[in-house]
């Protein structure tokens, strides 16, 4: 006769348990299968089965590494489609199968004492501790997808990378990381030979005289690691903002790309902050003057953020196309 644990259980699995991954349904049954208690690296493993990026990773270091070296390289193996056969097995004993798996596993052993952790090294989220929280807010903010190759984290396993290493300068402060599954960060530590050497240090850039590089700390209205907002000085509308890089850079598309994240972590927070202060704001124009035809008269680089509310002109339609008076209206 069913017991009020089963009813209990089984309710929760039919009704209530609300499935944003594998993990909870996956836990159960490990604990359902081990007498109703397992150890954490127990849960682990049986989500690790579950995983099908996981998978996808060593199916890929399958083909592309072992595998060519047994079979290619050593001729030990050879390969029908996506099975790999031990050649001449057929000729070996139980015993010497036994005994040549014995020889495998103690120089895995003898490998794995001598190198401690070291071979599992590529499969660190990064080259230190990122927290839980903050790799969630990595993730979140690019929508769970690889900001490179933009596969989904359904699909591939995604690590948060350091834009500028940890070695070559680079902060763990979330303008510094990104989301990349494991394909292109290894693509990325493997073909980059951007030459990191100085970048760190031009991040504090100034120039005597630019008029933001020298802004004065009571306008500045909130900031990170590599960015600032100010209010314009001459405001278009009612809390025109600018946010602005700290090192001396002329326009936007000198900007290193931690800077870009560090905009746009305060285009976001602003947006947010002024539509909390004043709620007739109803839309924003977000621009970037970039050289003097476009209308630069302080090449510090600087992007506007600019509160529109309905009714402030009378017909906004085309809005940025602005920039050009007689190609505003389409």
């Amino acid at each position: 006769m069913p017991t009020a644990l089963f009813n209990s259980l089984l309710s929760f699995i039919e009704k209530d348990m609300r499935m944003n991954h594998v993990y909870q349904p996956v836990m159960l049954i490990e604990l359902l299968r081990s007498n109703g208690s397992a150890s954490v690296e127990q849960i682990a493993k049986a989500l690790l089965i579950e995983d099908r990026a996981q998978i996808d990773y060593y199916t890929h270091i399958t083909k592309n590494m072992v595998g060519k070296v047994l079979t290619t390289k050593r001729g030990i193996t050879s390969k029908d489609k996506d099975t790999y056969s031990l050649n001449g097995f057929s000729d070996l004993t139980e015993g010497q199968i036994g005994e040549l798996i014995e020889a495998c596993t103690f120089k895995l052993n003898q490998f794995l004492e001598r190198r401690g952790e070291q071979p599992w090294a590529h499969r660190k989220k990064s080259s230190g501790y990122i927290s839980g929280t903050l790799r969630y807010d990595i993730l979140k903010r690019a929508h769970f997808r690889c900001e490179l190759c933009g596969i989904s984290a359904e699909e591939k396993a995604l690590e948060v990378d350091h834009i500028l290493p940890r070695n070559n300068g680079g902060s763990d402060d979330p303008h510094n990381l990104q989301a990349l599954c494991y394909s292109c960060n290894a693509m990325k530590r493997d073909r980059d030979d951007t030459d990191f050497r100085g970048m760190a240090q031009s991040y504090v850039e100034r120039q005597i005289g630019c008029v933001f590089c020298e802004i004065p700390e009571e306008r500045i209205v909130e900031q990170n690691e590599l960015a600032y907002v100010i209010r314009d000085g001459y405001a278009v509308t009612e809390m025109h903002t600018l946010v602005i890089p700290k090192r001396h850079v002329s326009d936007y598309f000198e900007l290193h790309q931690p800077e870009r994240n560090a905009i746009e972590r305060l285009l976001h927070s602003q947006r947010q902050a002024i539509l909390q202060q004043d709620s007739s704001v109803t839309g924003f124009n977000v621009g970037i003057n970039a050289g003097q035809s476009a209308g630069q008269t302080i090449f510090h680089c600087h992007v506007h953020l600019i509160p529109r509310r309905d009714g402030d002109v009378t017909n906004p339609r085309g809005g940025v196309r602005g920039v050009i008076p007689e190609k505003q209206k389409y």
